[in-house]
């Protein structure tokens, strides 16, 4: 037996309230398969789960806050026939033979086999109601006739499909919205929360609208949308925020670099390669400096990693946290795994996927724990550097400012040239100013190559 706990999804956490089961006792689940959404001071995050086998019983209901480390339901191992896909005869009866001849005269035919239930995930079977596909109507093209992603996304594409938002659902069952009747505004017209609840106000007389979220308000783990609910939660992030970065600041000495960088390169670069690309496809300054961020992380990897005890553990992979402020207030920096691996196109794709799903509350419990170095870009706010604050137990923070054209003299030649103000946070106790400098110095290189990025 396993126990599935409370899991700390990041240095600020000390304990979170289960919003909703995605499994029942009964339900076979495999490693990292999403099993339950969590509610943290800062968001609610997707939690996988750590161990294969049954889920034998849920500890802990809905609306429940417990601390971080708490058992949150029982994992059973899974049954040495379940798991290699067998199902056994019933006891008493001989397994049928291989070959079957034509029944006997006076013999009745025997019915055809009953084919098992087609296996489904939890991971799967949320991404199926994500999708709006109804897996009763899905045929599992897996081993033993699992339901993989691959057919969820094909039913999906056979038919109209409703793009609805975990947020946006939990909120349209509270205030008793049909959601065929909502238009959304979100990527691919996907539903928003913030959809739900203007068609609640459009079509809904406030006495009946009134009834749902009263209703709402008895449900253990969910709120009405209403001023104290959103002030009450701002005050909980702001509070978290507050405590993590008296705790970085206390305990971590900072030291600070700032260098200014020539993207004339990559500006045109980008240029052309955004006019060979569908306006959906295109690539924004920020992924070029995220890619540079990630690979030069890799090439000075003094950087990259986590301070544990007393001592410097350089991480394997490139995580790269990315900070993005949330349409409440706040701030949350989840992971782009390996950056550094991917293409810039892609990195682009999982940019505004990230960004998407934390503001809709969708992101997943390794992307808050996992990030090895966190880079926060505020040049759309109009800020030109950034000296931030590292996330313990990380040990460095890159930051970049607004993308500016200056003066700027190149081979004796003075022009107006697009730059950028890249700046370091990195903590003295695992390097010094040479390596922060280094890395400075990798992404200005790379970026001066773009086509190589």
């Amino acid at each position: 037996m396993a126990e599935f706990r409370m899991p700390s999804l990041g240095a600020d956490m000390d304990e979170g309230t289960l919003l909703e089961w995605l499994v029942k006792p009964g339900d076979q689940v495999g490693k990292g398969d999403i099993v339950a959404v969590v509610d943290t001071a800062k968001a609610a995050v997707e939690v996988e789960c750590f161990d294969s086998g049954v889920v034998s019983a849920l500890l802990v209901e809905p609306g429940q806050r417990v601390p971080v480390g708490t058992a949150l339901a029982v994992i059973a191992p899974a049954p040495a026939t379940v798991a290699a896909g067998r199902h056994p005869a019933p006891a008493g009866r001989p397994a049928p033979p291989a070959q079957r001849g034509a029944p006997a005269a006076g013999q009745p035919v025997p019915a055809p086999p009953v084919k098992p239930p087609a296996v489904v995930s939890p991971l799967i079977r949320h991404l199926a109601e994500r999708e709006g596909v109804g897996l009763g109507q899905v045929h599992g093209t897996g081993a033993a006739g699992a339901v993989t992603r691959a057919d969820v996304e094909r039913a999906a594409a056979r038919g109209p499909r409703l793009r609805v938002s975990p947020l946006a659902r939990r909120i349209a069952a509270e205030l008793g919205t049909d959601l065929t009747a909502v238009k959304g505004t979100g990527a691919g017209g996907a539903i928003r929360a913030d959809d739900v609840r203007r068609a609640a106000r459009t079509k809904a007389p406030p006495e009946a609208a009134a009834q749902p979220a009263a209703r709402a308000a008895q449900v253990p783990g969910r709120q009405a949308a209403h001023p104290e609910a959103a002030a009450e939660r701002r005050a909980a992030m702001r509070r978290a925020i507050a405590g993590l970065m008296a705790r970085s600041n206390r305990e971590i000495p900072h030291y600070y670099l700032s260098t200014t960088i020539d993207l004339e390169r990559m500006t045109q670069w980008l240029r052309r390669r955004n006019r060979e690309l569908p306006v959906p496809a295109r690539i924004v300054p920020a992924a070029m400096l995220l890619k540079a961020a990630a690979i030069a992380a890799r090439e000075v990897p003094e950087l990259n990693g986590f301070w544990v005890g007393d001592h410097f553990v350089p991480s394997g992979h490139v995580h790269l946290g990315v900070a993005i402020s949330l349409h409440g207030g706040g701030m949350i920096a989840p992971a782009i795994h390996d950056a550094d691996g991917l293409k810039v196109g892609d990195l682009m794709a999982r940019l505004r996927d990230l960004v998407t799903r934390a503001r809709e509350g969708r992101l997943r419990g390794s992307e808050m724990t996992d990030p090895t170095i966190t880079v926060t870009n505020l040049g759309d706010r109009g800020v030109e550097s950034v000296f931030g604050v590292i996330y313990p137990p990380q040990v460095a923070l890159a930051g970049f400012g607004k993308v500016t054209s200056l003066p700027r003299a190149v081979d004796g030649l003075l022009g107006v040239r697009p730059q950028v103000t890249a700046t370091l946070a990195a903590d003295h106790r695992a390097t010094d100013g040479d390596t922060g400098a280094r890395y400075l110095e990798a992404i200005a290189r790379l970026l001066q190559k773009p086509e190589e990025l």
